[in-house]
């Protein structure tokens, strides 16, 4: 009897508790909180890209130049980029059975660095930032060189090259902890197909910036359990109608890549607002409803999760040592969506729209 009347409380409860559990929503919510009143918030514009290295071979560098010169306009005073941190693939390299790929994959080794100035990545990432800490107005040549020598250690080449891009050319030869192997790979990185080294360095060597940021984050890498069927399963979520349309769009738009129209055009619709919904219908959304029962679209869409949100943490950090600057963030564009709605969530960052920007 007794029984009875537990089962029958539990089954007259359950429908209530299942609604109250699906309509839940927090009460507080951070990005309706906005600030500061005294002093400037955060701004950010976050550009998604596409991977340059990516782009046909009718795509030239010199093309970019309108480009850079919109976000030159925009004059930020901060540039995050999708790259990992040498701290962070020096962490990486320290658990090989999970990261040997991604560190094959997104770390440059800085053995030659390390041998050349005698500092590891710890050592050579506290030294630059020392050095960072009381950097002069107008340094040295001797000293550029040295602090490029200094981030090559660390691990962190964007920064490198940007000491690099702000000496003379006729400064830029080994000397100072810099040998000739390291010129040469600050020479080869200058004209590297990749958006850190084509877009966010020049512009930051541009504007009087001393380095990037890194922000990419590769922590939430991990082995699945049968790859081949993890990647089937996958494909098929991806063949869906939005996927086609972004692969139409992406097509049209990279036939015009060959000149600085065409770049900007390219820009323009990555950083358009349905950008981000159609990736999400195409790619994300539909890992969310792949069905096997392995769960291998929820693993790999919890992974494209903490991805973004550690990424958002680590641009999150950047301004917080920097309360009330304008940061750029540059990034794939598959990104933008998520950054921008994790990055809206925070108190004093306000949001620019990058297709602003880019008009």
């Amino acid at each position: 009897m007794l029984r009875a009347m537990i089962m029958a409380v539990l089954a007259a409860a359950w429908p209530v508790g299942a609604t109250a559990a699906e309509t839940y929503r927090p009460a507080f919510a951070p990005g309706e909180l906005k600030g500061p009143r005294v002093g400037a918030p955060n701004e950010v514009v976050v550009l998604g890209t596409p991977h340059l290295s990516g782009l046909p071979d009718s795509f030239d560098p010199a093309h970019l130049e309108a480009l850079l010169d919109r976000l030159a306009g925009w004059r930020p005073q901060a540039i995050a980029t999708e790259s990992l941190s040498g701290p962070q693939c020096d962490f990486l390299r320290r658990h090989p059975a999970r990261y040997r790929d991604t560190v094959e994959a997104y770390c440059w080794d800085p053995a030659p660095a390390q041998a050349a100035t005698g500092l590891d990545v710890p050592a050579a990432t506290a030294e630059a930032e020392r050095l960072l800490a009381a950097w002069p107005a107008e340094p040295a040549a001797s000293q550029r060189r040295r602090l490029a020598a200094l981030f090559l250690a660390a691990g962190e080449q964007a920064s490198a090259l940007v000491q690099w891009l702000r000496l003379p050319e006729a400064e830029r030869r080994p000397g100072d902890g810099l040998d000739d192997r390291l010129a040469a790979r600050l020479e080869t990185l200058r004209t590297r197909r990749n958006e850190t080294t084509l877009i966010a360095a020049p512009l930051a060597a541009r504007l009087g910036l001393e380095r990037v940021y890194p922000m990419d984050d590769h922590t939430s890498d991990a082995p699945v359990p049968d790859e081949e069927a993890f990647a089937e399963a996958i494909t098929r979520a991806w063949d869906n109608p939005a996927s086609a349309r972004r692969r139409a769009t992406g097509a049209a738009l990279e036939a015009r890549i060959g000149t600085g129209d065409g770049v900007l055009a390219l820009y323009r619709a990555h950083n358009a607002p349905e950008a981000a919904r159609l990736a999400f219908e195409g790619d994300f959304g539909a890992a969310l409803e792949e069905p096997s029962p392995q769960g291998f679209g929820r693993r790999y869409l919890g992974y494209w999760e903490t991805r973004n949100l550690r990424m958002a943490a680590n641009i999150r950090a950047m301004l917080a040592a920097r309360p009330g600057i304008r940061a750029l963030v540059i990034v794939g564009a598959s990104h933008k969506g998520y950054l921008e709605a994790y990055l809206d969530a925070m108190h004093d960052v306000r949001l620019i729209d990058a297709g602003a920007v880019l008009r």
